[in-house]
């Protein structure tokens, strides 16, 4: 799933965006969730429904899982260690300039890929396969 995507999907759920002060607008920028639960499921199915996309973990700032598409196992153990990663990348990009902030995360190896939009509440990660290019 692209940027392009995730923008797409949050925009047709009624997720708004708003410029931040340095004047960027994307999907993760000041996001205000003001649609029903049922909006908001619907863009995680549809977000989940892109291919290759393995599951979906929405958690608060402390790694407490509001929503997951992944097992119990996966769930807890992704949400506990991708808190604590997406801290330290926050503080990370803070120490370089502290008028600066964290916007988006993504993690790639051979097999996967992970991405990572933290907001002030919550974070949202998307785990995806990578496609072989053999």
């Amino acid at each position: 799933m692209s940027n392009t995507d995730a923008v797409k999907a949050t925009a047709a759920a009624g997720i708004t965006t708003e410029s931040t002060s340095s004047g960027s607008n994307t999907p993760y920028s000041s996001i205000r969730v003001g649609s029903s639960l049922s909006e908001v499921e619907e863009t995680i199915a549809r977000i989940k429904s892109h291919k290759n996309v393995e599951g979906v973990l929405i958690m608060n700032a402390d790694g407490a899982i509001i929503t997951s598409t992944l097992s119990d196992e996966e769930s807890i153990e992704n949400a506990a260690l991708l808190s604590q990663l997406s801290m330290k990348a926050s503080m990370m990009v803070n120490t370089m300039d502290p008028e600066d902030e964290l916007t988006f995360l993504r993690i790639r190896s051979h097999k996967r890929e992970v991405m990572i939009a933290p907001e002030k509440e919550y974070l949202m990660v998307v785990i995806q396969t990578v496609e072989s290019s053999s």
